[in-house]
């Protein structure tokens, strides 16, 4: 006779826990924001901004979420940040994911969805909105915008040189236009789990550590010249400090990520050079 365990499934008060439902959302949080962020956007600068920032920060968070979802991993829909009181009135928006990556091919994917989906929508926003501003006389302007390659490239296509007599009176969705590169841009830097952390870390592996700190750095001396940095740096140093400088590691770190992935990081380089400006906003002397 041979005795055999019983099999935990067999027992009477054996309990098989249900998987766990991925991509559940609390549906009144996000319309909330969102609502409350479309109207943030509309008391500054009107009905074109705000269509525009909430197509382009949507499409920038979409492309994470999109890509969470064909790699099965739980994520929340975006989390847009109204800020009325800012000159912008919002902060961007977020999306949470809630396990951790399977390999770094799903790192790297999720990380540069996001930034090549929103810079696809702005650039046409960009260009329409050079078509309906106008060049006028100079005008006395307090604060002045930074000019990213981009901005500067879709200005001389449509208007060519504009003598210094004169001034580009600027369509809202232009600013709209240029608050996504300035998102692109900061989301691009090569740090902790910025989507530039996530592309450098799945490209590079450990070796993104100092890359990170070397960034953070940079950060911080940029605000010696530009006070327009602060709150980027004190963002940084406060992940840096409450995550420490490495990036979290994936379950499989040795996965290659293919030429394919890497020519889509090198992208990821020429979308942060044609979005940077390294003064975002000057405020002029009267």
């Amino acid at each position: 006779m041979v005795r055999t365990e019983p099999r935990l499934a067999d027992l009477p008060f054996a309990y098989t826990p249900e998987p766990r439902k991925r991509f559940q959302h609390v549906w009144w949080k996000h319309i909330l924001l969102l609502v409350l962020t479309a109207a943030s956007t509309y008391i500054n600068l009107g009905p074109w901004y705000t269509a525009g920032v909430l197509l382009i920060l949507g499409a920038h968070e979409m492309g994470h979420y999109f890509a969470c979802r064909y790699y099965r991993l739980d994520a929340t829909l975006p989390y847009f940040i109204p800020m009325p009181l800012t000159p912008f009135g919002t902060m961007g928006a977020v999306i949470r994911i809630r396990e951790p990556f399977p390999h770094r091919r799903a790192l790297f994917d999720v990380g540069i969805a996001g930034p090549i989906a929103g810079f696809l929508v702005l650039i046409p926003i960009l260009f329409l909105g050079m078509h309906w501003s106008r060049v006028i006389e100079v005008v006395p302007v307090s604060i002045q915008l930074g000019r990213p390659v981009l901005y500067q490239f879709a200005r001389w296509a449509t208007f060519g040189t504009i003598p210094d007599t004169h001034f580009l009176d600027l369509h809202p969705l232009v600013i709209a236009a240029w608050l996504g590169m300035l998102a692109t841009a900061l989301n691009l830097l090569p740090f902790g789990q910025l989507d530039g952390g996530h592309i450098t870390y799945a490209a590079v592996g450990r070796r993104a550590t100092p890359i990170s700190l070397v960034t953070v750095g940079a950060a911080v001396t940029m605000c010696f010249f530009s006070i327009n940095w602060l709150l980027m740096t004190v963002l940084m140093v406060a992940m840096l400090l409450l995550t420490g400088p490495r990036h979290p590691p994936v379950i499989n770190e040795y996965e290659r990520l293919g030429t394919g992935r890497l020519a889509l990081a090198v992208f990821a380089i020429v979308m942060f050079v044609l979005c940077f400006t390294p003064f975002p906003i000057r405020i002029l002397s009267p």
